[in-house]
């Protein structure tokens, strides 16, 4: 596994919202880890959380 992937919690953290709310955007599909284990735990690229986060927010101002 690549250095640069965290734990949801971790990647939670950086962006500044609880674990739960992490798991629970990935389970309604509006952000995506890099990576889900063999054991079915996410594992988060930050700086692509961020962008992901980042083009979100500009797809919802353009509705």
């Amino acid at each position: 596994m690549a250095s640069n992937y965290v734990s949801t919690g971790e990647a939670a953290k950086a962006i500044g919202v609880d674990r739960r709310t992490l798991q629970r955007w990935a389970a309604e599909g509006a952000v995506e880890p890099a990576l889900v284990t063999n054991g079915g735990h996410q594992r988060w690229d930050v700086e692509d959380l961020k962008e992901q986060l980042r083009q979100k927010r500009r797809s919802d101002k353009g509705q």
